[in-house]
């Protein structure tokens, strides 16, 4: 039997693979780590996007998140499938983004992903965030303190080995 094969098998011992949640009140960290822990796992990674106080010299109040939800968890069980070919030994995986205010130093992106040894841990991780941020149908107004207004923010994607962002003043 192959080790995708194996691992598809543990993962069959819960209902799913996968935790995947965009809502206005997403799991935790905890609850995260606790969903892909499994006795056949030697590694969990995970990554936390935390909403930070500034951007380019402006305090920022907070991020507010958009995004049509029956759409943005379809997208985030693609990625989650397709990163679970690329990398067959994942046994589990939690994908999870708020919808809503994220105030300063909340978590706006939860994801978390277990396997038998670190490294596949570690390289779904990133190919997670990356994939969510270019595909993922969920947007970011930042919004500054006092009069400095807000900006839809499009994440930073690579094409062609550049990075490009887009900002749009609101009106």
């Amino acid at each position: 039997m192959s080790e995708k094969q194996d691992n598809a098998e543990i993962s069959n011992e819960k209902s799913d693979r996968y935790l995947i949640k965009v809502s206005e009140s997403p799991p935790s960290l905890e609850e995260c780590s606790n969903f892909v822990n499994h006795p056949a796992c030697g590694a969990i990674s995970t990554f936390v996007g935390i909403t930070r106080d500034n951007f380019q010299g402006k305090t920022v109040a907070k991020l507010s998140y958009e995004g049509y939800i029956p759409m943005a968890e379809k997208e985030l069980r693609k990625v989650c499938e397709e990163v679970c070919e690329k990398y067959p030994s994942i046994v589990r995986i939690a994908a999870v983004h708020i919808i809503g205010d994220c105030p300063v130093g909340q978590a706006s992106v939860i994801l978390a992903a277990s396997s038998p040894h670190r490294k596949d841990a570690m390289h779904c991780v990133e190919f997670l965030i990356d994939e969510l941020k270019a595909r993922v149908p969920i947007w970011k107004l930042e919004v500054y303190e006092g009069d400095e207004g807000s900006v839809w923010k499009e994440n930073i994607e690579w094409h062609n080995g550049q990075k490009k962002r887009v900002m749009v003043k609101e009106s």
